[in-house]
Parts: C-alpha cells; structure tokens; sequence
C-alpha cells in the first residue's frame, strides 16, 4: 500500500512507455567522443570557437567550446547544419553522412554524451 501511495505522489508509473524519436530507433550509436568532437573541430570551431581569431562574423555568444555549449544550442544546430543544403558551415564541405550523424547525436543521445 505505502509502495502505491509513494508512487502515485512522485508520479512514476512503470508502466508509461518513454517516447521515443523514430529516427533513433535502429540507428547507429553516435556520440561526442566517436563523432560530435570531431565534426564540431572540422567544421564549427573555426568560427565558434572562443579562441578564433577570425569568427567571420559569427555571434560572439554562439561558442563551441565544450560539449556543454554544443547542447546548450542542439536545436539551432539541427535547424542549420542538419538541412540539404545545410546554412552552417557557410563554406559547405559537410558530407549527407555527417550530417544524418549530427542529427542522430543531438536527436538520440542523452546530454553530455
């Protein structure tokens, strides 16, 4: 009896289902260390890396330092670096490959991975 009053308090319920994003179903696992840090060096840091020395006009808060600041803008980046043709980089250069991989990593993985 405590077990259900303490459930139905915290609102856990076993049996809810997570919802999960069809595109995660079945895809590759993709995370910072095998891909994000990477992708985010080749084509991100030249312009949105705190140390830049030329950020081509990039807003001064939009930094990819760490991890941390990837996440911080996951659903901008989506927006556009993920797009055929993407509008981040400008210069282009991002392959359809890395850009399913972005979007798997920033859609599927947990924060901070």
């Amino acid at each position: 009896m405590w077990l259900g009053l303490l459930l139905a308090c915290t609102g856990t319920d076993d049996s809810a289902e997570t919802a999960v994003d069809p595109l995660c179903v079945d895809a590759p696992i993709v995370t910072y260390e095998t891909f994000g840090a990477g992708f985010v060096e080749e084509n991100c840091q030249s312009c949105h890396a705190s140390t830049s020395l030329d950020r081509q006009g990039a807003p001064s808060f939009v930094v990819f330092d760490t991890v941390d600041d990837v996440w911080a803008l996951d659903e901008r980046i989506l927006q556009v670096a993920v797009p055929d043709p993407p509008m981040m980089p400008p210069q282009g250069g991002t392959t359809a490959d890395d850009r399913a991989k972005l979007e798997i990593w920033l859609t599927c993985a947990e924060m901070g991975t």
